[in-house]
């Protein structure tokens, strides 16, 4: 039997579908993110009460801080899906970079922007 070297156009077109849901919701949740970070939603009280203000730096600077290292994440994520869609549309989408092979269809449907398989990722860290 000849061993499969990429994934058929249904099977990208597939994984198109559940990359571009992810990236809608990816998209939506960094927005939100940067929103809290620009303070644009914000109804509370930080520029019109100087004691709640002191109160509270200490542990917004920290929340600041973690949100923007969540809005790096997921930036990054984006990135990742807008990368998996490229090569949906060169066909290289699901082959192992490491062994060409390709990665198991369970691995790219929980992780869609995978470019090894668990096997290659972990002989990687070895």
């Amino acid at each position: 039997m000849i061993e499969k070297v990429r994934y058929s156009d249904d099977e990208l077109e597939e994984f198109r579908e559940i990359i571009n849901g992810k990236l809608v919701l990816a998209r939506r949740d960094y927005d939100q993110m940067m929103r809290v970070l620009m303070n644009q939603d914000g109804n509370d009280v930080d520029d019109t009460s100087p004691t709640y203000k002191i109160l509270e730096e200490g542990s917004a600077t920290q929340s600041k801080e973690e949100l923007i290292q969540l809005a790096s994440r997921q930036q990054k994520f984006i990135k990742g899906l807008e990368a998996a869609l490229i090569r949906i549309e060169n066909k290289t989408y699901g082959v192992d970079r490491i062994t060409g092979k390709l990665i198991p269809k369970e691995r790219l449907r929980a992780v869609p922007h995978a470019t090894l398989s668990v096997e290659s990722k972990q002989n990687r860290k070895k």
